[in-house]
């Protein structure tokens, strides 16, 4: 690493001349300015509040309001939380890097305006939800899931085909 280090020096040096002095505190400039508008931007986005369990850290976003409203008259309303279907369960790396992900394209998203009217779930989070059905309902649906005339057994029917609705009453 430090040869490395060396080596990119060097190059500024070569390149830059003498004016490669100004360049680290530049460097270190920005990247502080950039770090402290991301930790600006999370504590007063309340980004802290998606990594709990109370499902209101939803409402945080207006265009969830009708999901959350559909989720309290759900059947989940009172069984289970946004992070007990919308989660990795079992895995606290991968629920980190779901909270990362998905909070990094909700910020995106929201900040710049850029989400459709119908909001869609991604193949991945539909993954996720799909796991999670199973988490809590396996033992109910184990002899009634099936494959798909002459599919393998990876490709099963998955909850959601069905129970769409399930978690969100519309």
């Amino acid at each position: 690493m430090r040869r490395w280090v060396e080596v990119v020096l060097d190059w500024f040096r070569v390149n830059i001349g003498s004016s490669w002095r100004w360049f680290l505190p530049l460097v270190g400039a920005l990247t502080g300015i950039l770090v402290g508008l991301m930790v600006f931007t999370f504590g007063y986005a309340g980004g802290a509040a998606y990594f709990g369990h109370d499902p209101g850290a939803c409402l945080q976003c207006h265009s969830m309001k009708e999901n959350y409203d559909s989720w309290t008259r759900g059947p989940h309303g009172h069984a289970a939380t946004c992070q007990d279907c919308h989660s990795p369960h079992d895995d606290a790396v991968a629920w980190l890097i779901s909270e990362a992900d998905n909070g990094f394209w909700h910020s995106l998203k929201f900040t710049t305006g850029a989400y459709p009217e119908n909001i869609k779930i991604r193949d991945v989070n539909r993954k996720i939800a799909e796991e999670s059905c199973l988490h809590c309902h396996a033992g109910l649906t184990d002899d009634i899931r099936m494959t798909r005339a002459g599919a393998s057994h990876d490709d099963q029917i998955d909850c959601l085909q069905c129970h769409a609705n399930v978690g969100h009453m519309r």
